[in-house]
C-alpha cells in the first residue's frame, strides 16, 4: 500500500527549494546556518533557484516552483527535498505537477510542516508515497539539541520494514523569537508538556494503531473533496490496519476552527478512524467567557467521535514536534499526560 523512500544516509544529496514561501534577504543568515547543519550531518545540500527570494507570498511564480519541485522529486541523485519552511501558496503547485511521471518514479523523502503539509498529504494520498511531517529546515541549526530534533535524521534512515519510537516532549515553547535579529536561535522550551484525552474519562490510558495521515489544518482543509485530499479512501484502503488522523491549528480562530472541523466531518475525514492526534494551537485564544475558545471548539467538533482523541501533541508550530511519517503504521500509547508513538515502515 505504501511506498517508502530509500533510507536517508550520510553523503546523500538534499534539495533545498521553496515550493511555497521563499527566504528573504533578512533571513539568509538563518538559512546559511541550516545548510551548515545539513553539512554537519554528512548530507550534501543542493540549493534550488526558488529559494532565496520572496515576492507576493511565494519564492517564485507557481509554474517555476512546480517545475523545480518536479525536478527535485524525479532526479535520481536527490534523496530528499527539504523546503526552508511552509507559507500559504503550496496548493498552486499541485495542479502543475506531472502525477503520471511521479507515479512511475521511485519515491523521494519530502520533509516539513505548515504549508509543506499540503504537498505531503497530496503525495501520500495520490501516490501512496510515505512523506515526512516534522521540523522544517529553518528549525535545524547548529546547537539545536532538542531530543526530537536529534532523532529526525535517524528516523529518516529507517529501512523499509524497520521502526522507530518517540516519546512526547517534556516541555514546549510558544515564542519563536526573531531570526532576523537572532539567526542562531535554538529551541528554549519552558512550558511543561501535558497531553490530554478529549474524553469523559480523561484519566484513562489508551492504545490504538493505524496508518498516519494529516497536516496543518489551515492548509490541508483546502484539499478536501479532491484526489489530493481523499482521506476517506485512505482510511478504507488501510482496512484492518486502521488509520490515524493528526492535525494542528496554526491561525484559525476558535469559531473558524470549529467550522473547519465540522466541514471535514461532513467530507468524511473523521469516519472510521482508530484515533486522532491534535497538536498545540498557535492561533491564540480568547480571554472572555462569552466567546468560544480553542478547547471548546475541539470539544464541540470532536467529542462525539467513537475513537480516542489526544490533544496537546507535539505537532506543528509550537515546537518541538514529532516526526510523523504519512502512511507509516503507527501505534500510540497514552497514559497520565504523556504518549509514546512507534512507527513501522510496512
Amino acid at each position: 500500500m505504501i511506498r517508502y523512500p530509500s533510507p536517508l544516509r550520510a553523503g546523500a544529496r538534499v534539495a533545498v527549494t521553496a515550493p511555497s514561501s521563499g527566504v528573504g534577504a533578512d533571513c539568509h543568515r538563518r538559512l546559511d546556518l541550516a545548510l551548515a547543519w545539513l553539512r554537519q550531518q554528512g548530507l550534501v545540500p543542493v540549493e534550488g533557484h526558488c529559494l532565496r527570494t520572496q515576492h507576493k507570498q511565494a519564492s517564485a511564480p507557481a509554474p517555476h516552483r512546480a517545475a523545480e519541485l518536479m525536478h527535485c522529486l524525479l532526479a535520481t541523485e536527490i534523496a530528499a527535498v527539504m523546503p526552508p519552511w511552509g507559507g500559504e501558496l503550496a496548493i498552486e503547485v499541485l495542479p502543475r505537477l506531472d502525477w503520471t511521471a511521479l507515479d512511475a518514479a521511485a519515491p523521494t523523502w519530502l520533509l516539513g510542516y505548515s504549508d509543506t503539509s499540503t504537498l505531503l498529504m497530496a503525495l501520500t494520498l495520490r501516490l501512496r508515497w510515505a512523506t515526512a511531517h516534522g521540523a522544517c529546515l529553518m528549525d535545524l541549526v547548529p546547537g539545536q539539541h532538542d531530543p526530537l530534533i536529534g532523532g529526525l535524521l535517524p528516523a529518516l534512515a529507517t529501512a523499509p520494514g524497520g521502526r522507530f519510537t518517540q516519546r512526547s516532549s517534556t516541555a514546549w515553547q510558544a515564542d519563536w523569537g526573531d531570526y532576523t535579529i537572532h539567526p542562531e536561535r535554538v529551541f528554549a522550551p519552558q512550558i511543561p508538556t501535558r497531553l490530554a484525552l478529549l474524553d469523559v474519562n480523561p484519566g484513562r490510558a489508551v492504545r490504538f494503531s493505524g496508518r498516519l495521515i494529516g497536516g496543518c489544518l489551515d492548509t490541508v482543509r483546502n484539499l478536501a473533496g479532491s484526489p489530493c485530499g481523499d482521506v476517506p479512501r485512505f482510511v478504507r484502503d488501510a482496512g484492518d490496519a486502521g488509520a490515524i488522523l493528526y492535525f494542528e491549528n496554526c491561525n484559525l480562530r476558535p469559531s473558524e476552527f470549529l467550522c473547519v472541523l465540522q466541514g471535514l466531518k461532513l467530507a468524511g475525514w473523521f469516519d472510521g478512524l482508530a484515533g486522532v492526534l491534535v497538536g498545540r494551537s498557535s492561533a491564540g485564544d480568547v480571554r472572555t467567557a462569552e466567546w468560544l475558545n480553542q478547547r471548546e471548539a475541539l470539544v464541540a467538533g470532536l467529542a462525539d467521535l467513537p475513537c480516542p482523541v489526544i490533544i496537546g501533541c507535539d505537532i506543528g508550530h509550537m515546537p518541538p514536534q514529532w516526526l510523523l511519517v504519512n502512511g507509516a503504521l503507527a501505534e500510540v500509547r497514552y497514559a497520565e499526560g504523556a504518549a509514546e508513538i512507534e512507527q513501522r515502515f510496512v
